[in-house]
């Protein structure tokens, strides 16, 4: 009996304590900041070399990341240029609600944030999921801005009705609430040919969102952009896109294509493909490393970056 009551009272402190943390108790960078857009939306965002000459670069990070992904790049970058990240709506220190969570939403939300900063001289650097966000905000508004930079992005790999089932079927609340520490951990190493120490903060904060009240709404929101992503394709508008672009890709890449469905594909055809279908733009390689090319690539990556805006 007495057993009994140990076990009921552990289990009601970590519910307790899992009730007690949240996103906010996640450590951020010192200079996060936060505003509210005219559509009720709060956007969290780092801004960095405010006072630089040149252009203003706006970060878009990917599916289940968060705008301390591009540290490695915005504390290079911002010394040269100025450098605002963002976290996206339903992510990070952003706001959480009842929203569409598909690109259409997400470009929305970025062309208000744009003009609620009254941002001008824009280059857009969105990586994975990131990347056809910035690709679908042009397609609304091509006067947005004036380059684009895309990072291993999502939308350039298609897939038929079939394939849009299948992940439909594998993508859901119930099985990412199941996915266990272990699980995690791996699913993150997939972003990396080898995965660095220093990213190891990435594992950790999920590790914690994991134990926090607002895990439920993240792993159903999760499902959401996966969809919006495959219901709302840009490949066949491509051509409309005039901006002038860089595409930079890992040569290790295991998530694009997707291995289970596109087997005979490789990271480079995909990557060709959707490059030669914008009019204006160049194809950069980073050899050695993953999906995560910012960060496993920071060096190559930075340089690329520099060189394409100035």
């Amino acid at each position: 009996m007495n057993r009994f009551f140990t076990l009921l009272g552990g289990l009601f402190w970590a519910q307790l304590l899992s009730a007690q943390i949240s996103m906010m108790d996640i450590q951020y960078p010192s200079n996060t900041r936060s505003i509210s857009l005219p559509s009720g939306v709060q956007i969290a965002y780092t801004d960095e070399g405010e006072t630089a000459q040149g252009p203003t670069l706006l970060f878009i990070h990917g599916l289940g990341s968060n705008l301390k992904c591009w540290q490695k790049t915005t504390e290079i970058l911002g010394k040269k240029a100025r450098c605002i990240a963002i976290d996206l709506p339903g992510y990070g220190k952003s706001s959480k609600g009842e929203y569409a969570y598909d690109m259409a939403f997400f470009a929305q939300t970025l062309r208000e944030f744009i003009q609620t900063l009254g941002l001008q001289n824009l280059v857009l650097v969105g990586h994975s999921m990131g990347g056809q966000i910035a690709m679908t905000a042009l397609l609304q508004d091509s006067t947005l801005a004036q380059k684009l930079v895309l990072l291993a992005p999502a939308g350039f790999e298609t897939f038929t009705e079939q394939e849009k089932a299948w992940f439909q079927m594998v993508y859901t609340p119930a099985l990412l609430k199941s996915t266990s520490p272990e699980q995690i951990r791996k699913n993150f190493e997939l972003n990396f040919s080898k995965f660095p120490a220093d990213a190891e903060f990435m594992i950790q904060d999920r590790l914690t969102m994991r134990e926090t009240t607002e895990y439920e709404r993240y792993c159903a929101m999760i499902p959401q952009c996966v969809m919006g992503m495959l219901q709302q394709p840009v490949f066949e508008q491509l051509p409309e896109i005039k901006t002038r672009t860089l595409v930079l890709y890992g040569e290790n890449d295991a998530l694009i294509p997707n291995r289970l469905l596109h087997k005979t594909l490789t990271t480079k055809q995909v990557a060709e493909s959707g490059q030669a279908r914008l009019p204006n733009s160049q194809l950069q390689p980073i050899p050695g490393v993953g999906h995560f090319v910012q960060w496993e690539g920071a060096e190559l990556v930075n340089q690329a970056i520099l060189d394409f805006i100035r």
